[in-house]
């Protein structure tokens, strides 16, 4: 996975497209990577931005607002011949909320990685757990193998690269959460002496993954 520090990224933006959404009255997104879409946002969309500019007031003293204000003052803006800049590391409490439903995983608090937003993935995490795999040790795995993109917000090395993560491949993930969790369960049936009795729901856990290793992922 790639890592998108907003603190060290620049999203570019063309004029033209950030102009008409200005001016459209209509609700709109600008994506991670400078696409500007309305709604109805797409379910894999990653905003660094969303929302509706209202008109300027009839009776407002300047009524050509620049646009280096006109996303607000989280967003930092150099305009660029037809090129908008955008530092959007400021709005970052505001990406968080843009995109929460649309991450497959949300490591910005302080409470870690509580669930993952697709079904499968989430079954997975949920029994490895039986065996003290922690969501965040899959998902280490995602973001050392997998393609996609982590949204974070780091200042100080060594980075620790908290954010939201979203990946591209959803069925490759699943396989590699799956076959990871299988070696690292045989191992422990095998040699930890932790599990060499199995409670209910370690048996569920163990079956789930050691007797339906063909069948779980269709």
């Amino acid at each position: 996975m790639k890592n998108f520090n907003l603190f060290k990224e620049i999203i570019v933006v063309q004029r033209n497209d950030l102009l008409r959404a200005l001016n459209s009255n209509k609700r709109f997104a600008i994506s991670y990577s400078g696409e500007v879409v309305f709604e109805p946002f797409e379910a894999n969309l990653i905003s660094i931005y969303e929302g509706t500019i209202p008109p300027s007031s009839p009776l407002a003293a300047n009524l050509a607002r620049p646009l280096t204000e006109i996303l607000g003052r989280d967003y930092r803006i150099v305009e660029d011949d037809d090129r908008i800049l955008i530092k959007a590391s400021g709005a970052w409490q505001n990406i968080i909320r843009f995109n929460r439903l649309r991450a497959l995983y949300d490591d910005t608090s302080g409470d870690g990685i509580a669930e993952f937003s697709d079904k499968t993935l989430e079954t997975i995490g949920w029994h490895a757990t039986e065996f003290n795999i922690q969501y965040r040790d899959i998902v280490d795995q995602f973001e050392e193998k997998c393609e996609g993109i982590l949204i974070c917000i780091e200042q100080e090395e060594p980075y620790q690269f908290s954010g939201m993560g979203f990946l591209f491949d959803i069925k490759d993930a699943q396989k590699l959460a799956f076959d990871y969790c299988v070696d690292i369960i045989k191992d422990k049936i095998a040699n930890d002496k932790d599990f060499a009795t199995l409670s209910d729901d370690e048996e569920e856990a163990r079956d789930y993954f050691l007797m339906n290793v063909n069948t779980a992922l269709k």
